[in-house]
């Protein structure tokens, strides 16, 4: 390691929710002397508000999800500290408002009826799926059940899958912490809570962080490790040097080329790392000069049934969160993401209107503006969540945040109950800098013992320089005896060493 360069106890790459919550513990505990190293230029990773119109909106992560049950979801309780604004939103009521191509709605009954049973072919197909990875060969497998391919079956199939189904059942979040979902509507956006952490533990004036141990616009591009610590290069050349780092950076950025691990990291952590997907979630927005959509009880979120499947099917409108805003949000995920971020906003908005026009008529007015988020595209972050396939085991969780060396992992995708959510990246952290507190312990209680050792040894190999040549004679004997608790003290040294990871 350069020793010319800065040197710390803890090196946290990425302020997210995970990497701020692992700080504030550190703090907490007396480590005063860490650097938070953030490659964009503002805290919060996915949790990213924008200036729309007036309004602040949520570009990446925007409800709170998981209230009202038996314990109480953590981030509910930063969020009402904070005194953070939110609004109850529902989005069952969303199969009940499906338009299709020609402006009509579909019959609540025919919805009702199409939704039980895309979700009793989801659970029958979970079923299959968990059978065949079990190896179940005793009962024969049913038939998959039979793919949508009317308009309001994908329709169904895409709020069913990529809302409402994501995870196999039961769901942790709701069954720990409650069915209720908040949509946070507040000019502070949901990096606030980020905020009210990150003033706990770092200087701010005014309203913003004036800290040098939080270092903005640190593009993290090489970590060099041994059992001696990290080295952490940056894109614009600088090293930093310290004894661990928390590499809190989403798992799309693991599974790209942004950070090299030198040493390569294990095979069993990278295997660990691709086996998990990476959702990509796109939340469009568009201000028109009125409104020209429903927005009575009920009504806040609408679907647009189409032959493609997620073709600007989810949409939501503003107004319970901000009466008289004109705001309609449309939802894209994945391959549909991939494909509007590839394109011009004015393209998007072509198409966004296109549909819109479909269902509301002709005389709908064009969007005065939109706004189309790039998660994707973005390499700082490479996708908007994690989601493990049904194959994942526990044991995949246990490598993908497992420490490497000094290098301790943190983030939503290493939180097995409840990855994807924000909840689960603040939990995360508090976990990863638990066991880097108790890591830092038995480093410091080995370094204790190897310095008691040193003290008790020292009066010995004293005594036995100071002997006479005919005592030393005389003593050959004895003289071995302590040549080899010496080398025993060496050896043992060594072995302490080579023990810290």
């Amino acid at each position: 390691m350069d020793s010319s360069s800065p040197s710390c106890s803890v090196v946290i790459v990425g302020a997210g929710i995970s990497g701020i919550a692992a700080a504030k513990e550190l703090a907490k505990s007396g480590i005063e002397d860490m650097v938070i190293l953030e490659a964009s230029d503002r805290i919060g990773g996915r949790i990213r508000k924008e200036d729309f119109g007036g309004l602040t909106v949520e570009m990446g992560a925007g409800w709170i999800q998981g209230v009202g049950g038996r314990e109480s979801n953590p981030v509910w309780e930063l969020a009402n500290r904070s005194g953070l604004r939110t609004c109850f939103s529902d989005y069952s009521n969303a199969r009940y408002n499906i338009y299709d191509q020609s402006g009509n709605k579909y019959p609540s009954r025919l919805a009702a009826d199409s939704y039980n049973k895309a979700v009793k072919s989801a659970i029958q197909e979970l079923r299959n799926q968990e059978a065949k990875l079990h190896g179940v060969s005793t009962v024969p497998s049913p038939e998959s059940p039979p793919s949508p391919k009317t308009p309001i079956e994908l329709a169904i199939d895409f709020i069913l899958h990529d809302f409402e189904m994501a995870e196999v059942e039961p769901i942790s979040t709701y069954t720990d912490f409650g069915e209720r979902e908040f949509l946070v509507a507040d000019e502070r956006g949901y990096e606030f809570l980020l905020f009210k952490m990150a003033e706990s533990f770092l200087f701010t004036l005014e309203g913003k962080i004036v800290d040098a141990r939080l270092q903005l616009n640190k593009v993290v591009r090489e970590l060099q490790y041994s059992r001696d610590g990290v080295t952490v290069k940056t894109e614009d050349g600088c090293t930093y040097n310290a004894n661990y780092v928390v590499l809190s950076v989403s798992v799309g950025v693991l599974q790209s080329d942004l950070i090299c691990f030198r040493p390569q990291l294990p095979k069993w952590k990278t295997e660990a790392i691709m086996k998990c997907d990476v959702i990509v979630y796109t939340k469009i927005f568009l201000q028109f000069p009125w409104k020209f959509w429903p927005c009575g009880p009920g009504s806040e979120f609408f679907l647009y049934a189409h032959e493609r499947r997620g073709y600007y099917t989810f949409w939501q409108h503003m107004e319970n969160a901000y009466p008289g805003s004109n705001v309609l949000v449309v939802t894209l995920t994945n391959e549909e993401s991939k494909r509007v971020e590839a394109q011009s906003d004015k393209e998007t908005l072509r198409e966004a209107m296109g549909v819109l026009r479909d269902m509301f008529g002709l005389e709908v007015p064009t969007a005065d503006r939109i706004l189309v988020p790039r998660w994707w595209n973005n390499r700082f972050q490479r996708g908007s969540y994690s989601n493990y396939p049904i194959f994942a085991t526990h044991q995949d969780f246990v490598h993908i945040k497992a420490p490497v060396g000094p290098i301790f992992f943190t983030g939503e995708h290493t939180n097995e109950r409840f990855n994807g959510y924000v909840h689960g990246g603040y939990l995360s952290g508090l976990e990863t800098s638990k066991a880097l507190l108790e890591e830092m312990k038995k480093g410091q209680k080995e370094s204790s013992l190897v310095e008691a050792q040193t003290l008790l040894l020292e009066p010995l190999l004293a005594l036995t320089e100071s002997l006479t040549l005919s005592t030393q004679q005389e003593a050959v004997s004895d003289l071995h005896k302590w040549d080899l608790t010496r080398q025993m003290y060496l050896n043992g040294k060594m072995v302490v060493q080579d023990g810290v990871k």
